[in-house]
């Protein structure tokens, strides 16, 4: 007996501290996605030919594939421009720059590459203009791009990024004739901060965007189109079905989007060799209020109410959904969900091999004719 009760004052501190470390672990997970880590190293520069202007990275899923990308570096240059694949192996991987790199510049060896290719407005030769848009978070900066249309298309970028991701699409929409409205929103590092600076992952965003459509309203559109990257996906979709103004959303384009974040946060779990059950505990954290604060979110995240698969029903408008079945990061699986559950209203073209949210990066003739196809599909037009 006295064994017995030695070896269960052993057993009870121990199992506490299993409990604790547990909840910690669990609480930093979910921190994780609503807090996330800045721009991450994900290609190591190996050499930089100066006369010859190419560059040497090492060699992943990303790097490998043809098309124009960025690559954001330290050292002189901050973003470089990237163009063709001219040369790889089984470990490297040889680009073109199309940044003019001088000699003699210091290039850091680690960077991020980007799908962004493009990271200012006046990069796109097209008149445009600063604004600021009153949301209930304080005012957020946008970028205007106006055109003939009535229609106007309000562009919302994704989770850990900025509007700059959004430039890639203001060229073929514009030349369709819609102005562009390019919004950033609250805790993106633009717009104004809450109190806990966390993502709500749509929850909470899309009263921003709200506002960027009451914007556009009272500043002579008639309708909006709303086309989400992302995480901005499931801003937008969060926004279709929430919004005051929904009655003047007339249709969504939804580039990679997040359509159901339990999909995608048990797949980015996977992938980072994370085990059942952390992922479940995590979003289970992040449901209560309680824990959800203490993960740094201002409150629950309410992931069935971000759940558009389940709520396909609710949608009225007519949805373009561009995903590479190829994407690495957020699944397809949810968009393919939706096109079945709603083919009256999604239009979803067959993209492969594009990683996330670089379709345009890697086919821009065919993702350029999937969004012009389905506006003049749609009925949209530069008079209307």
């Amino acid at each position: 007996m006295k064994s017995l009760r030695h070896a269960v004052a052993l057993l009870v501190p121990a199992l506490l501290a299993l409990g604790a470390a547990m909840a910690l672990l669990v609480l930093s997970i979910a921190r994780r996605v609503v807090i996330p880590a800045k721009r991450p190293a994900d290609a190591e520069i190996l050499a930089v030919d100066t006369g010859a202007q190419t560059i040497e990275l090492t060699r992943t899923r990303d790097t490998e594939l043809p098309g124009r990308y960025g690559l954001f570096t330290s050292g002189t240059y901050g973003y470089v421009k990237l163009g063709a694949v001219l040369s790889a192996d089984a470990t490297t991987v040889r680009r073109k720059l199309l940044t003019q790199i001088e000699p003699g510049a210091r290039v850091d060896r680690n960077a991020a590459f980007s799908g962004w290719y493009y990271s200012t407005p006046s990069e796109l030769h097209l008149r445009w203009e600063n604004v600021l848009i009153g949301s209930p978070a304080g005012p957020c900066p946008a970028w205007f791009f106006p055109a003939e249309s009535s229609t106007w298309v309000i562009q919302v970028h994704g989770r850990g990024v900025t509007r700059a991701e959004c430039l890639r699409a203001v060229p073929v929409l514009h030349a369709a004739g819609f102005p562009n409205l390019v919004v950033s929103y609250r805790n993106d590092g633009e717009a104004p901060r809450s109190r806990s600076g966390a993502y709500a992952l749509g929850a909470s965003e899309w009263r921003d965007v709200d506002a960027a459509v009451s914007y556009a309203l009272r500043h002579g559109a008639d309708r909006v189109i709303l086309m989400g990257w992302s995480m901005g996906g499931a801003v937008a979709l969060q926004t279709a079905v929430s919004s005051g103004n929904r009655d003047r959303i007339a249709g969504l384009i939804l580039e990679s989007p997040v359509v159901d974040w339990r999909t995608v946060l048990r797949f980015q779990a996977r992938e980072a060799g994370m085990r059942a059950p952390l992922p479940d505990l995590a979003m289970s954290a992040l449901s209560v209020p309680l824990t959800a604060r203490l993960s740094g979110a201002d409150d629950a995240i309410p992931f069935d109410r971000l759940d558009m698969v389940a709520r396909a029903e609710e949608l009225a408008v007519p949805i373009l959904i561009l995903h590479s079945d190829d994407d690495g990061f957020v699944p397809a699986d949810a968009s393919h969900a939706l096109q079945e559950a709603r083919p009256d209203l999604v239009t979803m073209p067959r993209f492969t091999v594009a990683r996330h949210t670089k379709l345009w990066n890697y086919d821009q003739a065919g993702w350029s004719d999937a969004i012009t196809g389905w506006l003049r599909a749609q009925g949209f037009s530069a008079s209307a």
